[in-house]
């Protein structure tokens, strides 16, 4: 995040997180957790690094033949915007490539709402409802009915004092999801 606003990081600090980095992906095998591979993927592109050689293990490769991207909406939304933020090419004979990653996140989509759940597409979250349109909107040609459900789900959730409700309580972080979405859609918030 510090380095994604501008910020200035020491060299030696930056140095430390890739060393550790590489000695802790070298461990990892394909039943690795998406979301560790994909936050490891958004910090490294973030210091310039290619995720698709740390220390010879291809990161992007990681997310894209994962076997459990479909175990929850976090997973799929974190590999479209770990994937588009190194702007990583997705060979054809990957597992997953981007409209399949975007359709399996249809499947959280509550048809009803229009909010986005973490496990299954019943209830819907403001926190995951935001998270899944940051990874959505550099695709509303594709996706534009989605969007625009997820966003009425959203206005619906907001609570009178202009906070979000999530599962029955208000936080900073659903508020900041749903801030960030906005920006990423190119609305004004």
């Amino acid at each position: 995040a510090l380095l994604r606003s501008g910020q200035t990081i020491d060299q030696d600090k930056l140095d430390a997180y890739f060393e550790s980095v590489c000695a802790t992906v070298k461990g990892w095998s394909a039943d690795q957790k998406p979301t560790d591979i994909e936050r490891v993927s958004l910090a490294l592109t973030a210091m310039g690094k290619d995720i698709t050689n740390v220390d010879g293990v291809n990161l992007a490769a990681m997310i894209y033949n994962s076997e459990k991207l479909k175990n929850g909406s976090n997973e799929l939304i974190y590999a479209l915007i770990a994937l588009d933020a190194a702007d990583i090419q997705i060979p054809g004979n990957a597992k997953w490539n981007r409209a399949s990653i975007i359709r399996a996140l249809g499947e959280f989509q509550n048809p009803t709402t229009g909010g986005i759940g973490l496990t299954d597409a019943k209830g819907g979250s403001s926190d995951i409802t935001a998270m899944a349109l940051q990874a959505l909107a550099p695709y509303p040609d594709r996706c534009g009915r989605e969007i625009d459900q997820a966003l009425g789900y959203l206005s619906t959730a907001k609570t009178i004092r202009g906070d979000f409700a999530n599962f029955g309580e208000t936080s900073a972080e659903s508020c900041a999801q749903v801030m960030i979405a906005l920006c990423a859609l190119e609305i004004d918030p």
